[in-house]
């Protein structure tokens, strides 16, 4: 028996060691070069394009640095919309492969409180229709273990789309930030066949302890 445990022995302490590993990584970066927490001067101009504030949008950033030119909100939070610059995202602002729009949100000290990552609803229908399936691969992203999800059921006069109905509300806490991903598939009664709704929201905060 001892030859055995002397092999069992080592094999499992390197089995708990990748899985302590495993639970112990996460990104370091929440988008491209952007993470929650960094300051926001850490932040390249370059490859980003169509800076504004997300109060009002008319108002528009030259660069990062100008953020102070976005009204805060109620949360003492200043939102800037942002997109990719096609010169460096040919395909225009995509993640993993969907068509999103972007909002940070910046505190008075100048550090990214948050970032919001939205499907967008103008896309094209072929392209909008696999929407809620970003946030399964936003998941995946941040590791399969350590979510904590909800499912809600059917509302009145909600039904679903090919058979599939999706509302779920999930949520993973990290060393220093929550990531909240909602994915919705469903058709209203009132909608015609090509229109239903079918979006995902990622929402990545600051946590502070």
């Amino acid at each position: 028996m001892r030859p055995i445990c002397r092999t069992i022995l080592p094999a499992l302490l390197l089995v708990c060691g990748a899985q302590a590993a495993l639970a112990q990584a996460e990104p370091v970066y929440d988008l491209r070069d952007i993470t929650v927490g960094m300051p926001v001067t850490a932040i390249p101009d370059a490859g980003y394009v169509n800076l504004a504030c997300a109060g009002d949008p008319q108002r528009k950033l030259t660069k990062w640095s100008d953020w102070r030119d976005c009204a805060a909100d109620a949360d003492g939070l200043r939102a800037v919309h942002f997109e990719f610059d096609p010169q460096t995202s040919r395909e225009g602002t995509l993640v993993a492969g969907h068509p999103v729009t972007l909002t940070l949100r910046i505190d008075d000290a100048g550090r990214v409180a948050g970032l919001n990552i939205d499907t967008d609803a103008k896309a094209r229908l072929y392209m909008r229709k696999k929407a809620f399936l970003l946030g399964i691969q936003v998941k995946s992203r941040y590791g399969d273990d350590g979510w904590t999800c909800a499912e809600l059921q059917p509302q009145a006069g909600e039904g679903p789309v090919g058979g599939v109905y999706v509302r779920e509300s999930c949520k993973k806490l990290l060393r220093n930030r929550a990531v909240v991903v909602e994915r919705e598939l469903f058709r209203r009664l009132d909608q015609a066949p090509k229109d239903f709704v079918d979006q995902t929201r990622v929402s990545i905060t600051r946590e502070t302890k």
